[in-house]
């Protein structure tokens, strides 16, 4: 049965192109669409629909002012944004995130670009994740998700926390990251599938709800205890260790993988070279299967604890389930529980 959509947004014609985009798809079909948040509102009370694609920008009630009424009302409903990539949109878009919308897609300044492949595989792609699962199929499914065997207990006390996320993961950190405490006893890097631009906006966000400082990692940052360093969109961001010991960062703009820039698996492949005696890797909710490879490698080289959310409460459980399939999970907790299992693994100072 197809999934039935709305489309929110002010331009008639930039709604009949994401109408004929997702009615390109099989599963899915637009039963109505509306010019702003006011008229969606009335319909969303009268009307069934399995997800919104939702602008941000428009008469009367914008995408936000909708989100905060559908929050206020308890309405429940699936919100995927269609933000800008202005540096106001991006601000914006967190906003929307926080407020409930699951994901977002950025949309194109001109009708063109709105009808090309990129825009369309992207619209499709984050609808096909939060609708129809995880875009994650396990060839081979371990007996049991947990490790079979520890690995040897770390001898020093040099540690680090890696996380990575996607779909949901912005709103999904919001749980994690501001309960973490300022005297982390690690560093923690942090890997958001996400544009460029929107990654700043949601690590000065994160900073803002913290007692932890937070920041958008740049090239050469030192790696220090209880600060937490988020890959920047569009690049890949690896872990170096020199020769003196210190650590830190290292950002590149090499190919995509998967069409994924930042790729988690290429922060955990780099990690099986620096001095941590005792890596904690964390996986949330997200699309497809980044980060699976890379720890499972790093699991053969480096003594790790690996903690990955639950299903119900993922927002879309592809990540998670990969890790978990793979049989390389210590644990697997709800979201409200993995700060608290971050805290008992690496410590305070």
């Amino acid at each position: 049965m197809k999934k039935n959509i709305m489309v929110v947004d002010d331009s008639a014609l930039m709604r009949r192109v994401m109408c004929d985009i997702i009615n390109s798809d099989q599963s899915f079909h637009v039963v109505d669409v509306s010019r702003d948040g006011e008229e969606a509102l009335k319909k969303i009370k009268t009307m069934s629909f399995d997800a919104i694609v939702l602008d941000i920008n428009m008469p009367r009630m914008n995408g936000l002012q909708l989100l905060e009424q559908l929050k206020l009302e308890k309405i429940d409903v699936i919100v995927v944004m269609a933000s800008t990539l202005t540096k106001e949109g991006s601000k914006e878009t967190i906003r929307a995130l926080e407020l409930g919308a699951v994901d977002f897609v950025t949309k194109p300044d001109t009708i063109i670009e709105a009808k090309g492949e990129d825009f369309a595989s992207k619209l499709l792609l984050v609808l096909r994740g939060v609708l129809l699962g995880g875009g994650y199929s396990p060839v081979k499914k371990t007996a049991n998700p947990f490790k079979h065997e520890s690995k040897i207990k770390s001898t020093g006390n040099s540690r680090l926390v890696a996380l990575a996320c996607s779909t949901g993961g912005p709103k999904a950190l919001q749980s994690v990251i501001p309960y973490l405490p300022k005297n982390l006893n690690a560093p923690v890097v942090l890997v958001q599938h996400m544009p460029k631009g929107f990654t700043r906006s949601m690590a000065e966000r994160l900073n803002e709800l913290s007692d932890i400082f937070v920041k958008e990692a740049e090239d050469g940052d030192v790696l220090e205890v209880g600060k937490v360093y988020v890959a920047p969109g569009g690049l890949h961001m690896e872990v170096e260790t020199r020769r003196d010991g210190v650590s830190l960062i290292r950002l590149n703009e090499k190919a995509a993988i998967g069409g994924l820039r930042p790729c988690a698996n290429v922060m955990y492949d780099s990690l099986k070279t620096t001095n941590y005696d005792h890596i904690t890797c964390v996986v949330l909710t997200g699309m497809g299967m980044d980060g699976t490879e890379g720890i499972v490698a790093l699991d053969k080289v480096k003594n790790i604890y690996t903690i990955a959310q639950d299903e119900q409460s993922s927002i879309v459980y592809g990540m998670p389930r990969a890790v978990a399939d793979a049989g390389v999970t210590d644990e697997i907790v709800p979201l409200k529980e993995i700060a608290k299992s971050i805290i008992k693994n690496v410590g305070v100072r």
